[in-house]
């Protein structure tokens, strides 16, 4: 996308109409109040798209942060909230320094739509009590505080806040599908501020004084001896404010041709803003997905559309601010109620869903936990499942296959002694990885072969050895040792023969130390061994004694396995 300065100027217009209710809403919400979600969206918005790596990002407060800064308020107060942005903005930094950024594209959609349905869960019953006109309710448990503002509303009914909620959220959903360029929620929020100051609802509590204009910077509200106890919160922050800035930028990309984000530059940008916005007043920030999503549509092709979003905001700041003091709180209850309905994609969770049943419960469960628990928790939770499912899969693929040895035997022996090897021997082609995940299944099979005296282990289709496959297969090899049963394997790689060597079973698979390539090599060992033991007549060569031939009674019996039978 070419640069045009006039239409970056009117994207950039046009994404601070729609931040400017939502970076009040979500002042409010977190508890720091409406002039904090107006610093962070100017400041932290200009750094962002400064130093950022994505040239239409527009970054500041969003409503999955508010999530995470309400229970940390509670606890610390906004000096520590304050503190914690500012611990956050160097983790981010640090992030950015050891490029951590392209572990993003490791994040499995399930656990990205997950997140997002229990985000727009949460924004939506943080809206509860403002929504209905009451003082919001004691308690850190979303749910609780929803339920009790509920009850208050019972006892004492707020009809006013109530209608204006619905009122604003209603047009910004219906506007939305009519034109979607126009900024209803602006509109809607301008109609229900001049409806209470025309209609004198005093019912309809507007959002108080605000400063006319940013605050000097200042540290006074650090406290070196609290530092210790908001790391791990900061640690919350930092890594939400990393996942969904790098998400929204990766969003920004697919909506454009020859726009692709820089993910380390990118939280190097979001480690600055969020140095800077606590220094103001300002709450921790990150990429804002409708925000960039609205600069996109409306023709941004360069960071100068989200300057001019962070500077409109600024003007009114400055200009505007005894204006905006009389926005109703219900009013911007209703635009976030709004925002969180938009933000579930009924068609991309009903793809999810159906797509597999793992991909179903990665989503269900990501989207709980982000409600019940934590959203940095939420996010963990869901790639834990997600990886525990894929090694599940992976595991299943896993296969033990037992095989004729007869197209391997050599053809000018006699039909006598083709019988007696095809007795005597039996060979088992191992398909896929043969680790921790599922090793055990046919490893403890392979143990309980009986009546023969080789066993050949054909194992040039094993994809991969890990430490605990290696361990299981030694454990299966050294049983049948101990019933005199002789194991040879074919097709061994040499990765693989460094981890069955760490854990001792590397010896036992090459008797006498010797290796065979090939399934007829194994073979020919096996038919030397059976004829060393007397089962074969003739005294042969290359007799393989290894660990079947320890001192026993009887002949002693020996298992083969293979690889392919082209080998």
């Amino acid at each position: 996308m070419g640069r045009n300065p006039r239409r970056d100027l009117l994207a950039g217009l046009t994404v601070a109409i729609v931040a400017l209710p939502l970076a009040l809403g979500f002042g409010v919400s977190s508890g720091l109040g409406a002039e904090a979600g107006l610093a962070t969206a100017v400041v932290a918005g200009a750094l962002a798209a400064l130093f950022g790596g994505s040239n239409l990002q527009v970054s500041g407060p969003t409503g999955a942060m508010t999530v995470v800064l309400v229970p940390i308020v509670a606890e610390y107060g906004p000096g520590g909230v304050l503190s914690v942005g500012l611990i956050a903005g160097a983790l981010l930094i640090a992030l950015a320094v050891a490029r951590a950024g392209r572990f993003m594209q490791y994040v499995p959609a399930p656990v990205v739509e997950g997140f997002t349905l229990g985000i727009a869960c949460v924004i939506g019953l943080q809206e509860v009590p403002n929504a209905l006109g009451v003082a919001k309710p004691e308690g850190d448990q979303i749910l609780v505080v929803a339920w009790r503002a509920v009850e208050a509303f019972v006892r004492q009914p707020n009809w006013t806040a109530v209608g204006l909620a619905l009122a604003v959220a209603a047009v910004m959903l219906i506007g939305a599908r009519w034109r979607p360029a126009i900024p209803f929620s602006l509109v809607a929020v301008l109609a229900a501020t001049l409806a209470a100051q025309l209609f004198h609802l005093d019912a309809a509590e507007p959002i108080g004084d605000l400063p006319a204009g940013l605050p000097a910077p200042s540290l006074s509200f650090l406290d070196p001896a609290a530092l210790g106890s908001l790391l791990a919160p900061a640690v919350a922050v930092a890594a939400l404010a990393a996942l969904e800035s790098l998400l929204s930028a990766s969003v920004a990309d697919g909506m454009t041709v020859g726009q692709q984000h820089d993910p380390d530059k990118e939280l190097f940008g979001q480690g600055l803003a969020n140095l800077a916005a606590p220094l103001f007043g300002g709450v921790p920030a990150t990429g804002a997905i409708a925000r960039t999503a609205v600069n996109v549509r409306t023709g941004a092709g360069s960071r100068l559309a989200a300057l001019v979003h962070a500077a409109v905001l600024a003007v009114i700041v400055f200009a505007a601010a005894p204006l905006v003091s009389r926005i109703p709180l219900a009013a911007l209850a209703g635009v976030l109620l709004a925002t969180a309905v938009r933000m579930v994609e009924v068609g991309s969770l009903r793809a999810m869903a159906r797509a597999t049943r793992s991909d179903a419960v990665v989503l269900v469960l990501t989207a709980v936990a982000t409600l019940a628990l934590d959203l940095v928790y939420a996010v963990v939770i869901g790639l834990l499942v997600t990886g525990a499912l894929a090694l599940r899969a992976v595991a299943k693929q896993a296969r033990m296959e037992r095989i004729s040895v007869v197209p391997h035997l050599p053809g000018e022996d006699r039909v006598a002694e083709h019988a007696l090897l095809a007795e005597h021997i039996v060979a088992y082609r191992l398909d896929g990885p043969l680790f921790f995940a599922d090793a055990h299944r046919f490893l403890l099979e392979l143990s309980e072969v009986a009546d023969v005296r080789v066993v050949i282990l054909r194992m040039s289709r094993v994809s991969t050895i890990d430490a605990t496959g290696a361990l299981v297969l030694k454990g299966a090899v050294e049983k049948l040792n101990r019933r005199g049963i002789v194991v040879l394997t074919s097709g061994i790689r040499p990765g693989q023969r460094r981890v069955l060597d760490s854990v001792g079973a590397w010896e036992l698979l090459r008797p006498e130390g010797r290796e065979y390539a090939t399934t007829t090599e194994a073979v020919e060992g096996a038919r030397a061994h059976l004829r060393s033991a007397g089962v074969l007549p003739g005294t042969g060569t290359g007799t393989v004694p290894g660990p079947g031939t320890v001192p026993g009674p009887g002949p002693r019996p020996v298992s083969v396995i293979t690889e392919e039978s082209s080998r």
